[in-house]
């Protein structure tokens, strides 16, 4: 459901509850209280009498003796004597029950008013850190994330400019295994998702080749391999790198794949190890 419409539901319910009607109580047959527009729940089983509920006032709703009744529904609940005792009613959550049913939870009376006073509360300490009104704060946010977001791509694009310049990383070079040219590199101040990119930047550059690349991201590897116009997997390649990293599988495309592992301690190893399966 929308907010549009969970909104409106709330609205529905709080104006039959400020309508203060009676709550009224019947016993009868389920077929008499079917007769009368009651609802009984799909699948539930009733027997020969069944306890009617009759909540607000709707006319022309064709339920209840009088036609007019808002709510009418086989229940064996309690129930208040009149639908103001309710006080409020604030819905705090909605979701699945079955397919094409919605399922709410709302609190009523001093429960529901706590919770829009504690709500309230958060609103403005959000708003004083924010330096905004409650009304401006749902732009302000958008604002600060469109901003994080910008930022992030910038700090990848510096990520990527620095990993292939090679500063401050282990020199990048390239080797001929069995006519194939191989391209290693360790890298640090990469994420794992910079890594996709950066295979593309090196299959730019270097054409026909196989890459391998490892990254140092907080103590754990991040792998990555890429291979264009070469009979090799790189899901095979990064599967034994990761071998050697303390990880386990690996998957991906032939062309592009990646893995992960649990320390980049011995890098060397898993770059000797993917040479050793190209000469093989």
């Amino acid at each position: 459901m929308s907010q549009d419409e969970l909104s409106r539901v709330e609205q529905e319910v709080n104006n039959y509850i400020r309508q203060n009607s009676p709550v009224e109580t019947r016993i009868m047959t389920p077929d008499a209280a079917r007769d009368l527009g009651a609802q009984a729940l799909f699948g539930e089983k009733y027997g020969d009498e069944v306890r009617v509920v009759s909540m607000g006032e709707l006319p022309d709703s064709s339920k209840g003796i009088d036609g007019n009744t808002y709510s009418l529904e086989l229940c064996g609940g309690t129930h208040v004597a009149r639908l103001g005792e309710i006080g409020v009613f604030k819905l705090v959550s909605e979701a699945a029950s079955a397919s094409g049913v919605r399922r709410i939870e709302a609190l009523t009376g001093e429960g529901a008013l706590a919770y829009v006073a504690k709500n309230e509360t958060a609103l403005s300490k959000a708003s004083s850190v924010m330096k905004s009104t409650p009304e401006q704060l749902p732009e302000r946010i958008k604002a600060l994330l469109d901003e994080r977001k910008q930022l992030q791509n910038e700090l990848a694009n510096v990520r990527k400019q620095v990993a292939m310049a090679g500063s401050g990383q282990a020199e990048v070079s390239v080797k001929q295994i069995n006519g194939m040219p191989f391209l290693a590199q360790k890298l640090e101040g990469v994420s794992g998702k910079d890594l996709r990119g950066l295979i593309d930047e090196h299959k730019a550059r270097l054409g026909k080749g196989i890459i391998l690349l490892i990254a140092d991201t907080g103590g754990k590897a991040a792998i990555a391999a890429g291979v264009d116009g070469f009979d090799i997997s790189a899901v095979d390649i990064v599967r034994i790198a990761a071998g050697e990293l303390g990880g386990k599988g690996g998957g991906g495309r032939p062309d592009m794949a990646q893995a992960g592992g649990a320390s980049v301690e011995n890098a060397d190893g898993a770059i000797a190890a993917v040479v050793n399966f190209l000469e093989a």
